[in-house]
């Protein structure tokens, strides 16, 4: 008892020092959306911008008016935050135990005691239900492709114990999108086109998500939690510099084969340069440098998608 009570103290301190706009809400509803992490938009924004690539790039394929990239861009944009939402919850009540013995995630909502596992559970059912609901407005073909994933985002808190390369796992499951949104756009997958920027999109991942875990590495170690950071030890910069080649080649390839024009090329190579920079400017022995890396990569997102979106604005004039 005396350390659960220490550790809620220790979360009432974050909360009191790190205040958000979760805060205005009654006491009994902000530690459920603490932990959705409806507070910090960062995941939220990593998960949607390979859809709304997929779904551009579809548009502009297809030339399709940009009225349907924006009603599919906005439908993906809330797919996103639930789904993301709901992944947050099944990862922490994956990883209760471990979280409450780390100090940067023993002030999660289940670590520290604020919220149950059945409450948890409860809270999951509906954000599922309503993740269902956005996938059936889709087409039959999209419906079933997106469904299809949900195995990987059961599954992927588990491989934090089963391999060195957990993020390899994130990635398959965090960037379906760069599939569904084609699908859902033209009811198939091309798939030489949406294969690469697939691929493509999970590298980035394991950039992203190696640089933000790297805070963790000694508590990872310690706790028997298995992680890319672990693996690329003192060689994370230029491990992590290949991986970001190896993105950046193959979201250029899918663009080719999709017939883009210099427009999206331009948008690849603003994110490059982003990519670049980030990584030559994180500091990875400093936790809250690499914290930060997680909401700067989206912008590289952001700029792939202006990209193809300047593209079909200029082929639809």
């Amino acid at each position: 008892m005396e350390v659960k009570s220490t550790v809620v103290k220790q979360h009432s301190q974050h909360l009191s020092s790190d205040r958000t706009w979760v805060d205005l809400f009654p006491s009994k509803i902000r530690p459920y959306l603490y932990l959705a992490r409806v507070h910090n938009p960062a995941g939220t924004l990593l998960l949607f911008y390979p859809c709304a690539w997929s779904v551009t790039m579809a548009c502009y394929a297809h030339s399709a008016p940009v009225s349907t990239m924006w009603t599919y861009v906005g439908l993906f944009l809330a797919a996103a935050q639930v789904f993301h939402s709901a992944g947050c919850v099944i990862n922490d009540m994956w990883d209760k135990d471990v979280d409450a013995a780390v100090p940067r995630t023993s002030t999660r909502p289940l670590a520290s005691g604020d919220v149950s596992m059945f409450g948890a559970f409860v809270f999951l059912i509906p954000q599922l239900a309503l993740g269902v609901w956005l996938l059936m407005q889709l087409n039959e073909y999209s419906l079933r492709l997106g469904l299809s994933s949900l195995g990987l985002v059961v599954l992927y808190p588990a491989m934090k114990r089963v391999t060195n390369w957990p993020q390899a796992v994130l990635g398959l499951c965090f960037n379906w999108g760069a599939l569904l949104g084609a699908a859902s756009v033209v009811g198939a997958v091309d798939w030489h086109v949406y294969v690469p920027l697939y691929i493509g999109a999970a590298n980035w991942t394991i950039v992203y998500d190696t640089s933000y875990a790297r805070q963790d590495r000694d508590e990872d170690a310690k706790y028997g939690v298995r992680s890319t950071t672990i693996i690329f030890g003192d060689q994370i910069r230029p491990i992590l510099a290949i991986f970001s080649a190896v993105v950046c080649s193959l979201v250029s390839y899918a663009g080719y084969c999709n017939g883009h024009g210099w427009p999206f090329f331009c948008g690849v190579a603003m994110g490059a340069l982003h990519l670049a920079r980030l990584l030559a400017r994180t500091d990875f022995e400093n936790k809250e440098s690499c914290d930060a890396t997680l909401l700067s990569n989206a912008w590289f997102g952001f700029w792939v998608w202006a990209g193809a979106f300047a593209d079909l604005l200029l082929k639809t004039q």
